[in-house]
Parts: structure tokens; C-alpha cells; sequence
């Protein structure tokens, strides 16, 4: 250390991702190699350094903590605070033990897949961890799935069930070894173990359990795996049988598999590979990505009627063990759960549900914590877009907990999304917390995992919400949750508008204020009105949104039961259309596939509105379109008919000339009311002229993102408090690729200051991030006022 007079003392506190991901080692070897003194902790709010030197070489000192961070850190902040020198501090620099006292705010790292020199050591067969499916070091491994509390020791993760041996406590006491305070740190002589069992028991434990695990996988046996966060279900996907046995056990008829490759040459010869979808597949949160799959490579039944194919690579050592065995080749991978279900992540909930469906189950006895699923992303490009796209459509391991930075001093919140898809959000400062993706609220199952995420995030954090944001649909599970509790837990719960919370999310994660116009289409949500939107323009801010436009409503024929049976959307729309049910039929010969008593059934149901509310969803109509066109007319799952009808362009994403585009109609009132009639008369027409189904579903696709520029423009025209420039889009329809990127480019090219979703999920998983906020709007107004 420098001892002239121009030595400085100085205290540094770094924040963000910055424990256990090799962080203080790292400030360690950093503080060794430019000669300064002083020590480092961890502690709630991060880390926090002492340093002694001379002020030039603390300055390059402090550059580097940013710069120089390990590649599983993500620093957000650095402030240094000058200290009066000490003289009689001692020389050299330590790593001193964690603080557990203060404010809980430092961010939890995500489950990371295994580094080069990990995985180089478990192919080593000279290295005492070749073969250990649980080896990792501070730069990779496991992080939110086994974490308890925070400081991140390994005494507050679930490895505080197993003492290291002499050599691997050698290695976590090493502050220059790649192993320091590797929390998760082991091997096979004191780690976790794998056990291989059928309905009998337990057939087999270690080595043996993965061989013959393997074994059974390239016989086409069906396998549950427990991975990182969860466990998958796996079979051979090169096997047709296989893969259409797994799909009656699971109870999952028709909706996309994803597929676990060993690298991305192996991924490169099933789907078409862009570099930034290679880049997310190789990231360390090994997401499931998106990908124009190659035909014919794969059995169709992996991905039916779909020209994608959800590929990912190995997320954990064990993964790497399974594909790397020469029998085996791509495998589908598939949640580990009963359709509907959360995943299993607990060894007897795996044993106990999912006999049912895996004939062998491989885990292991280091337990989860939390369950988190897979992430599901998709990297979208456009010769007019200046960078890809991500878009989420699950937003989990590898990407959750991290936190949306939003500017805003937000009051302690809670946010417990809306029913299907949710996941949950907190505020501290002016982050958000947002969960993993939980799932659909449909079952007792999901509505525990929902309560037990919201508890172990608020704890993670120390957070204590004081009120609650909730969906304005007094039916959700979430919502009576909510209201439930309060009086105990809450001293307030704020009802968000579903659409407004979609703009507002979109609006938080592009920190936007202002007013801003928002594009919101979605499936379902409850009104304003009480009735069902879902095709809407809101003009607002967090505070505020007005309805100031919206697409024609059109009756659900036996309500939720529409959705599973799309034929009866598409009859209710060409019975709008046309006015009569014959003429009807006789547009779209698809509609007599209902008989003559279901038509006028259906006739009469939706002219004088019995059991059929009235919808303004653009979800509902790509459903009727997709179902007049014959391509689904009943769903097997959610979105089934706007997937397969969207699947039609092939991931083409060029629009139709203008002059060649369907047009909608529309009505002027107290909100615009935007007609798809038009648009349904001339799909008829071009079907009675044979036009193939792929070229008119690109003239619907096209005349909705026309419909969507010109109505901005008219929404801009008539807004008479200055220029209208900032518009959001946001809502589950805009997980439509075609859609999503096309409005952006057009909207930008028309004068409009367009953002899109990218850090949250378009859909409802993103729906509680906006939900803080529009709760947060409300409470500070409340609090101006009193």
C-alpha cells in the first residue's frame, strides 16, 4: 500500500447482483493486484467495501468493480464516500464475514447453467468431479431456486442440509479458488446424490440411476427429471410413439413441446438458427427459445400445425450428462406436471403425482425451494428495426427474480396479477420485484404456489406491503385473495383495470410518464363498463386511462365455452356480418359443421343475448377468423386458433400491399367503436374465390396492424392538449410476431414514439408490474389530497 501523503481511505458500496457470483473474491484479487488494503462483506443491502491507497489507484480500483464484474454479477450501482484516513489500520486486505443486520436490498442472482471450466472438469476423468451431476463454482449453478434468505450463505439455502468434505471446505476457504463461498459447493464424497425409482421404490442411486436412466430414455421409456428449478418430463423426441403416448398421460393434446439439444450444431439441424437466438440459447439462463423449426427433422407431434419449435440447451450439469450419453439425441423436455398444474418440485410431490405419467422418476436429495420453470423467449428481427426484439412469453429461471427499475418512489405494494399466467410483483424504492411465472389460477395447487411465491419474495426482501393491487374482476382467485386479507395484511387494495395494468406495465418497463396512448389487445379482461374488453385504445397515465376506442363487440355464444370451441365466435361474427344464419353458412362453409338446431340456437342466443356477453376482444376475433377459415375451430389449448392461424405465414413477416389489405369500419360515439364486419365480408369473398388460407390470414394479419396506425393517427388528431407521439402496445395478442413487430415499424415510420414489451411478458405475466404502478399513482394521489 502507498504510505506518501496522497494515500486516501475511502468506503464503497456496490449494488445489484453481487452475491454469490464470486463477487468479494473477486474484489479480493482486485484489491491484491493494485497493492491497496482494507476488507469486504456482504451484507442485506450488497456489498461493501473499506479500501486504502493512493487516489489514482483507487480510482482505477473502483472503475474496475463495474467493469471487470464476474459474468454472473450485474452491478447497478457504485457510490464511494471519502473517510478520514487511519494510519494505524493495518496493511493487507481481507474478506471479512457477512453483516446479516440492515435493509434487505440487495438482488438475489438467478439460477445460472454450468461454466466452461465446470463443465471442462466434469468431462475430466482425472478430475475428482467428473461425472458429479452437482458440480458448480461461484460463476455458475444454482442461485434462487435453493435460496432461503438473504445474506447469500450457505446456512439460508437448502445445501445447508449436506457438510463439505475436508477438500471442498479447502476450496470454499480459499479466497483465489473459483470455489469461494461457492454456497452450493460439493462433490460426490458430500453433495447431493441421484436416486432412480419407479412405483416400487427406489431401483438404483448415482451412477447407476443416470445409466439407466439413459437406458430407458433411448428405449422411448417416459422419464421425469428433476432439474434445477423443477422437474421435466422427458422421451425421446426423434420417437413419434413416444412423444404421443406422453401427450395422452399429460392430458395435453395438441400444445407444443419444447426440445433439450446437447449444442447449438445439434440445434442448428432441427430449426433455423439467427445469431441473437444463439446468443440466448447459449446465455446462462438457457431459456427455451422460439425457433422457425427445419421440417421434417422431428416427428410433427412434437409441434404440431406450428412452424416453431421451442429449442433449448442443457441448464445444469445433469443435463449435460443425459445429452452427452451417445444413445441419446434431442429429447423433449416438457414441465413436470398434470396439464393445468404447477410443476412438481418436491421429491414427494414427484413421487407421489407423477407415476401417473413418467414410468421412471431420476431426482435427487438436495430439495428446491421454490419452484421456477423454464423461461420462453422469442428474438424477433426487421430490416427497419435498428436491434431484435426479445419477447417473453414466460419469464422464469434464469431471468426472475430480477427486479424492473422504474425511476418512481413506489409506496410497499403488492401486486397479485390477474388469474391466468400470473405471477406476482413487490415494490421497494423504485424497483419491482416480479415473480417467476406461476401459472393459471385455475386450481387449489397454483393459488398455494401463488401465495407461498408472493411469501418467499416479500421475505427474500424484508418487505412488508401495506396494500394490495388487484384485478378489477371481482371473480379471480387473486383478487378475493387479496380481499381476504385484508384488515390483517393490508391496509388498503386497490382494483387496477385489466388494460389499464397492461399499459401501465408497458409504459414502467420504458420508464415512461406522461400521457401516453395505449394499444392494448388481449383475450379477455373485465371492463370499466362490466362487460368483457379486450380490443382497446386507452389514453392515460398511471393515474388515468380513458377508453377511447375499441373494437365492435361481438356476443361469446355459452360465455367461456366460446373459448374452447372457436366455431362459435366465428358463427357469432359472420352472423354479424351477413345478418342471417344461412347467408352465413353459405359464406363460410366451415359453420355447417354446426347442425341445423345449433344455429339457431346460436341465433337466438346472440339476438337476444342469453348466456352471450358481449366481447371487445382481438383475441376473440383471430379465434373466429381462424375457426371461419377451418383452421381451428375447437381449441385445445389456449390460443390454439390465433397460433395455428399466425403459423400460416411462416414466420414471413411481410405485409400485404395496401391497396390488397381488408379494412375495418368504424363508428364514432364516446369511444370509437372499430368494425370488423368489413373485414369478415371480404375473408368470405376471398374464400369463395379460392384464395389459399395462408394468403388471406397475411390480408387479416395486415389490415389489423393497418387498423392500428390509422386509428392512432385519428386518436392523435382529436386529442386537443398538445401532440400525442407515445404509444404502448401491450396485451397477450402482441406475443403474435407478425403483429407485434409490424405495428412497431409502422406506427414509428407514421411520427409515433412506439414501445413494446421486452424486459416483462406482453401478457398476463406481465400484468402486476403495471398493476403497482397504477396502485401506486393512486395512493400518492390519496395522499396529496388528505
Amino acid at each position: 500500500m502507498s504510505t506518501d501523503g496522497r494515500a486516501a481511505r475511502r468506503e464503497i458500496r456496490v449494488e445489484g447482483v453481487v452475491q454469490g457470483v464470486g463477487y468479494r473474491p473477486f474484489v479480493y484479487k482486485l484489491a491484491l493486484t493494485c497493492g491497496l488494503a482494507g476488507w469486504v462483506l456482504n451484507d442485506p443491502e450488497g456489498v461493501l467495501i473499506e479500501v486504502r491507497g493512493a487516489p489514482d489507484v483507487l480510482d482505477r480500483f473502483t472503475t474496475a468493480l463495474r467493469r471487470e464484474a464476474p459474468p454472473l454479477a450485474r452491478v447497478t450501482e457504485v457510490r464511494v464516500t471519502e473517510l478520514p484516513r487511519d494510519d494505524t489500520a493495518p496493511d493487507g486486505f481481507e474478506i471479512r464475514q457477512s453483516v446479516q443486520e440492515g435493509r434487505k436490498d440487495t438482488l438475489v442472482a438467478s439460477d445460472g447453467d454450468i461454466c466452461a471450466d465446470c463443465l471442462a472438469e466434469l468431462r475430466d476423468p482425472g478430475n475428482r468431479r467428473h461425472g458429479y451431476p452437482f458440480i458448480n463454482c461461484t460463476n455458475c449453478g444454482p442461485r434462487y431456486s435453493i435460496i432461503r434468505g438473504l445474506p447469500y450463505d450457505r446456512a439460508m439455502t437448502t445445501m445447508a442440509a449436506f457438510t463439505m468434505c475436508a477438500p471442498c471446505t479447502r476450496e470454499y476457504r480459499d479466497p483465489l479458488d473459483r470455489r469461494y463461498h461457492a454456497q452450493p459447493n460439493a462433490c460426490a464424497s458430500c453433495g447431493p446424490q441421484l436416486l432412480l425409482a419407479d412405483p416400487s421404490g427406489v431401483l438404483a442411486r448415482g451412477e447407476e440411476a443416470l445409466e439407466r436412466a439413459i437406458r430407458a430414455l433411448s428405449a422411448g421409456t417416459i422419464v421425469a427429471v428433476k432439474s434445477v428449478g423443477g422437474f421435466h418430463l422427458a422421451v425421446d423426441a426423434r420417437e413419434a410413439e413416444a412423444v404421443r403416448l406422453l401427450r395422452t398421460r399429460k392430458r395435453r393434446d395438441s400444445k407444443p413441446f419444447a426440445v433439450m439439444v446437447r449444442d447449438l450444431d445439434i440445434a442448428a439441424e432441427i430449426v433455423e438458427l439467427r445469431p441473437t437466438e444463439s446468443a440466448l440459447l447459449s446465455s446462462p439462463a438457457r431459456p427455451i427459445v422460439l425457433a422457425r423449426k427445419r421440417p421434417g427433422r422431428l416427428p410433427e407431434a412434437i409441434a404440431p400445425r406450428n412452424p416453431n419449435l421451442g429449442v433449448m440447451l442443457p441448464s445444469a450439469p445433469q443435463h449435460h450428462l443425459l445429452m452427452d450419453a451417445p444413445e441419446l439425441g434431442p429429447l423433449v423436455m416438457t414441465s413436470g406436471n398434470v396439464s393445468g398444474y404447477p410443476i412438481a418440485h418436491r421429491n414427494e410431490d414427484a413421487l407421489d403425482r407423477l407415476f401417473a405419467i413418467a414410468d421412471l422418476i431420476l431426482y435427487n436429495d438436495r430439495d428446491i425451494e421454490i419452484r421456477v420453470d423454464d423461461s420462453l423467449v422469442r428474438s424477433s428481427e426487421h430490416p427497419a428495426l435498428d436491434e431484435p426484439v426479445l419477447t417473453f412469453v414466460r419469464r422464469a429461471r434464469g431471468y426472475a427474480p430480477y427486479p424492473v427499475e422504474t425511476g418512481i418512489d413506489l409506496h410497499p405494494l403488492v401486486a397479485y396479477g390477474a388469474e391466468l399466467k400470473t405471477t406476482v410483483a413487490l415494490s421497494s424504492g423504485t424497483r419491482v420485484y416480479l415473480s417467476q411465472h406461476i401459472g393459471d389460477l385455475k386450481n387449489d395447487a397454483t393459488l398455494r404456489s401463488h401465495q407461498e411465491t408472493a411469501g418467499h419474495l416479500a421475505a427474500l426482501h424484508d418487505l412488508t406491503p401495506r396494500a394490495a393491487a388487484v384485478d378489477l374482476h371481482p371473480q379471480f382467485r387473486s383478487t378475493r385473495l387479496a380481499l381476504g386479507e385484508r384488515g390483517t395484511d393490508f391496509d388498503t387494495v386497490v382494483h387496477v383495470q385489466h388494460h389499464h395494468a397492461h399499459m401501465a406495465s408497458c409504459m414502467a418497463e420504458n420508464g415512461l410518464s406522461g400521457t401516453t396512448l395505449g394499444v392494448i389487445f388481449d383475450g379477455a379482461g373485465f371492463g370499466g363498463d362490466g362487460t368483457i374488453w379486450g380490443g382497446e385504445f386507452l389514453r392515460g397515465d398511471y393515474l388515468e386511462a380513458a377508453r377511447v376506442a375499441h373494437l365492435r363487440p361481438v356476443p361469446l355464444l355459452g360465455g367461456d365455452r366460446a373459448v374452447r370451441e372457436p366455431i362459435r365466435t366465428g358463427f357469432a361474427l359472420a352472423l354479424d356480418a351477413f345478418g342471417d344464419p344461412d347467408e352465413a353458412v353459405a359464406a363460410f362453409p366451415v359453420l355447417s359443421l354446426l347442425d341445423g338446431q345449433q344455429r339457431r340456437v346460436f341465433t337466438t342466443m346472440a339476438r337476444r343475448g342469453v348466456n352471450a356477453p358481449p366481447a371487445s376482444s382481438m383475441g376473440r376475433l383471430f379465434d373466429g377468423v381462424a375457426a371461419l377459415l377451418g383452421v381451428t375451430t375447437h381449441a385445445e389449448y389456449e390460443a390454439q386458433g390465433p397460433i395455428e392461424l399466425e403459423g400460416l405465414l411462416a414466420r414471413d413477416l411481410t405485409l400485404t400491399p395496401e391497396a390488397e389489405r381488408y379494412r375495418f369500419g368504424s363508428r364514432p360515439g364516446d369511444a370509437l367503436e372499430i368494425d370488423p364486419r368489413p373485414v369478415i365480408t371480404a375473408v368470405a369473398g376471398d374464400l369463395a374465390a379460392g384464395v389459399p388460407s395462408d394468403e388471406i390470414s397475411r390480408r387479416f394479419h395486415s389490415a389489423v396492424v393497418g387498423m392500428v396506425v390509422e386509428h392512432c393517427a385519428v386518436l392523435r388528431a382529436g386529442h386537443d392538449t398538445g401532440d400525442l407521439r407515445q404509444v404502448v402496445l401491450s396485451g397477450g395478442v402482441f406475443l403474435n410476431e407478425f403483429l407485434l413487430v409490424n405495428c412497431l415499424v409502422e406506427l414509428r415510420r407514421a411520427g409515433f414514439d412506439t414501445y413494446c414489451q421486452q424486459q416483462v411478458p406482453t401478457n398476463d405475466g406481465g400484468i402486476a408490474l403495471g398493476q403497482i404502478l397504477v396502485a401506486n399513482a393512486r395512493i400518492a394521489r390519496a395522499g396529496e389530497a388528505s
